[in-house]
């Protein structure tokens, strides 16, 4: 797909400042923020940057290929979309504007079970090549039927969530009416008044719903009642009879998102799971956590014969991408440089963020004289 970047953005900082701009406080803050002090939000940044690349100016070069093979898929690039909650929140309609961009540049979008658009019409955009996150359901029932609807629709990879067993404290998100149960304050009423396209987007595109979830959801909730209908819906805490039981109804592939310590990745080995995203959930749930890549290398090296590992939290462009492929990712995943290009750009922000990572990407690969993605440990300066 040809590569079209708007030159008025033509970096992730660009797009953030611009998404701060347009959407009202309460969403961008949610979006933005992390846990508690945000230590581990800066920490996932300032672990990533001090990694170093070493180029090979002299060597004999063709061209860097970009594409990367993962689960039997060739991808485009070495990159995807991370599931967001509550995405047509921060901009209307946002999810089914990643799936379709991520279809059409091929790279993986990962739907969220907390998201505002369904399996079935993620599924429908995406031609059935989306993956699918799972908050892990109290009911088995509700659990059965969510995978059987992932799997019916034709979900390439069904990953499931390790690292909520509790919601994080996020002290921005209690200032503006965003804990559980959400509340629409006379001061986010003045936000939106204020922030007029996304306004009109939602009242083109409707009020964000938990659409995947509206099958199971009492008729009528007002915003207490589907508070507590979330907090009694999710049981989030995983242990190894839930994966098992997971493992055992999944006929696909299976990925468990969180894992960052010698003990889970060798349990999800032992359950038969196929890959792991070491994640800190974007430094939003624990801030007295580890950054990201820290025990993503750590595990790489382990276990990398063993089950694909994967990383996201705190990467925000190209050279984190290399950087953390160097570093023995295989794949990684961001979720907020998505959020702040459909934040900024409206429809137009996922193929506009996907094409500037793609050719911030290529661009270190060249430098750093890289034909391969494989290749990038080569570079790595330890």
């Amino acid at each position: 797909m040809e590569i079209k970047i708007n030159p008025k953005y033509p970096s992730v900082t660009d797009l953030r400042k611009r998404a701060q701009v347009k959407m009202p406080k309460f969403a961008f803050e949610y979006l933005d923020g992390g846990c508690n002090e945000d230590i581990n939000l800066d920490k996932n940044r300032t672990d990533l940057q001090k990694i170093e690349l070493m180029p090979q100016y002299l060597s004999k070069f063709d061209k860097s290929d970009l594409r990367t093979e993962l689960f039997g898929h060739t991808y485009n690039a070495p990159f995807g979309i991370a599931p967001v909650g509550l995405q047509g929140l921060m901009w209307p309609n946002s999810p089914e504007i990643l799936a379709k961009a991520a279809f059409n540049h091929n790279v993986p979008f990962i739907l969220s079970t907390v998201t505002t658009s369904s399996i079935e019409r993620v599924a429908e955009l995406t031609e059935g090549k989306s993956w699918f996150q799972l908050y892990h359901p109290a009911e088995e029932k509700v659990k059965r039927d969510l995978l059987d609807r992932a799997a019916n629709a034709g979900t390439d990879v069904l990953v499931i969530l390790a690292d909520v067993p509790t919601f994080g404290y996020r002290p921005r998100d209690v200032r503006n009416g965003l804990a559980m149960p959400p509340s629409m304050s006379l001061k986010n009423i003045i936000e939106v008044l204020k922030k007029p396209d996304w306004a009109i987007q939602t009242l083109i595109h409707g009020q964000p719903a938990f659409k995947t979830l509206e099958p199971y959801m009492p008729k009528g909730l007002n915003l207490k009642k589907l508070g507590e209908f979330m907090d009694v819906t999710f049981s989030g805490r995983l242990n190894e009879d839930r994966i098992a039981s997971i493992r055992d109804q999944w006929k696909g592939k299976l990925v468990i998102k969180g894992v960052v310590n010698e003990m889970d990745a060798q349990k999800a080995i032992n359950l038969g799971v196929d890959g792991l995203i070491v994640s800190n959930h974007g430094g939003r749930q624990l801030d007295a956590g580890q950054s990201s890549i820290v025990p993503m290398t750590h595990l790489a090296k382990k276990y990398k014969n063993d089950i694909k590992i994967m990383v996201d939290s705190g990467l925000r462009g190209g050279p984190d991408i290399a950087r953390a492929m160097a570093n023995g990712a295989e794949f990684t995943f961001m979720g907020r440089s998505f959020m702040y290009g459909v934040g900024a750009l409206g429809k137009d922000g996922g193929d506009h963020t996907i094409s500037l990572m793609k050719r911030e990407f290529q661009q270190v690969m060249e430098q750093l004289c890289c034909e391969k993605v494989q290749n990038l440990p080569q570079h790595l300066i330890k």
